[in-house]
């Protein structure tokens, strides 16, 4: 049987154009890359907590001089040198995905020389047992690495500058939950804006091996372990709808105090004093954020990750006021003005919930409203419901828990509409003051 001549042109056509397999050569090749940057960023983070764990291990009273000193230092050489890497990194990469900025304008939002500021001064602060993710970060690296493969790429080709970024912050989702789904999942919720893009096969494969890097390099597991599930009953019911409406509201409070607080809209003594001394306001934040960490014995530092992993295993011991003290730490984490990311802080915040409420009710499963508080609180701060519940069923292998956690980020994130406006599509509004007054918002 003969083929059919059109199939025989068009596959005649897509192995003789060079410039198509050469630009699937570099993206692919950028997408590698990006992951890698991100598992040299994920290590990087996670020995600087430990060595700010051994400081504080050694003299609990340290952090109240440490913290401080290093939380004013990284304030003022993200303001002097890289303003672009402030904050979580997402609005960053939303912003630069604007139709209307201009492609000369987006290296004030992603580029080379920001993700290697952003890696180093975000270690810096879990250095410094600032409150803070690396997750958001990773996005505007993986960004900043897959944008500059638009140098390489042939005259003529395919692939946009936007796909690329599309691509580049979504392999930063992948790579640093070590989650390619969740990755994908991202790329269509909270980045994608044209609908040509979502369906994008070439970009869809870039991300997914931005995320085989880091199960490469850190293996085929899940973050948090397999999480134990007894049979779900009605008995889930009442305390895991309680879960989510606590995250829904606790989540929706998080992201409009730090939209109020970043935006500069306020005329408190707080905000005035920010924009008047904004690295002493730091010090000042950073003091807090010891205090905070003294008062917790050390539990409200870092990312989160110790004292999740911890409860979902049934040997942690939380703190009663921790939900309480490490939202607080958290906010005011992100307000002191350094590179940070939210995504670990809210889970830890979600789990603990989570966890507060199976002690509240009794539900012997504390493991499952764990996962639920998870997925909620991630939702609501983010109200990207579809994202969130991926990342924690594939942190926790929690398949099992498939329609409960998803069922638990859509109505948390239902909940949140209607105390904030989206968190991450306001803070991209803020960047876009950054722009020169000559360009277009």
């Amino acid at each position: 049987m003969q083929p059919h001549p059109r199939v025989f042109t068009a596959f005649q056509q897509e192995v003789a154009d060079w410039r198509l397999w050469a630009g699937r050569t570099v993206v692919l090749g950028f997408a590698a890359i990006a992951g890698l940057t991100v598992v040299a960023f994920t290590w990087l983070t996670e020995h600087a907590l430990h060595l700010f764990s051994v400081l504080d291990a050694q003299a609990w009273w340290a952090p109240l001089l440490w913290t401080p000193a290093c939380t004013a230092a990284i304030v003022w050489l993200t303001r002097r040198f890289a303003p672009g890497a402030a904050g979580s990194g997402i609005p960053q990469v939303m912003a630069a995905l604007t139709p209307e900025v201009p492609p000369a304008a987006r290296g004030l939002f992603v580029s080379l020389r920001l993700a290697l500021a952003k890696a180093l001064l975000t270690a810096w602060g879990l250095l410094a047992g600032l409150s803070l993710g690396r997750e958001g970060p990773s996005v505007q690296i993986a960004a900043g690495v897959m944008h500059h493969a638009r140098r390489w790429l042939p005259k003529d080709s395919r692939v946009s500058e936007h796909g690329l970024l599309l691509a580049g912050g979504a392999a930063g989702i992948a790579a640093a939950f070590n989650t390619p789904l969740g990755g994908v999942m991202f790329a269509i919720e909270e980045l994608s804006r044209r609908p040509e893009q979502r369906s994008s096969g070439l970009l869809l494969a870039a991300i997914v091996l931005s995320g085989l890097m880091a199960v490469s390099v850190y293996g085929n597991t899940t973050y948090f372990g397999v999480i134990r599930i007894d049979n779900l009953s009605v008995a889930l019911l009442l305390p895991g709808l309680l879960v989510t409406v606590c995250c829904g509201l606790a989540g929706g409070l998080f992201a409009r105090l730090l939209v109020v607080s970043l935006s500069g809209s306020s005329a408190d003594v707080f905000t005035r004093f920010r924009q008047s001394a904004p690295v002493r306001f730091a010090a000042a934040c950073g003091l807090a954020v010891a205090v905070l960490g003294v008062v917790s014995q050390s539990d409200t530092y870092g990312s989160g990750y110790g004292h999740t992993r911890a409860m979902l295993e049934g040997h942690g011991d939380t703190a009663p006021l921790y939900v309480l003290l490490k939202f607080i730490a958290t906010w005011i984490t992100t307000w002191a003005g350094v590179p940070a990311g939210i995504f670990a802080p809210s889970l830890a915040i979600g789990g603990a919930l989570g966890n507060d409420i199976a002690l509240l009710t009794g539900y012997v499963n504390a493991p499952t409203l764990i996962a639920l508080g998870m997925a909620g609180f991630l939702a609501a701060v983010t109200q990207a419901p579809m994202t969130s519940f991926i990342i924690v069923m594939e942190m926790v292998d929690g398949h099992g828990l498939v329609l409960s956690l998803m069922a638990s980020a859509l109505v948390a994130s239902g909940v949140s509409r209607l105390v904030s406006a989206p968190l991450y599509a306001s803070l991209s509004a803020l960047q876009l003051r950054r722009l020169p007054p000559e360009t277009p918002p």
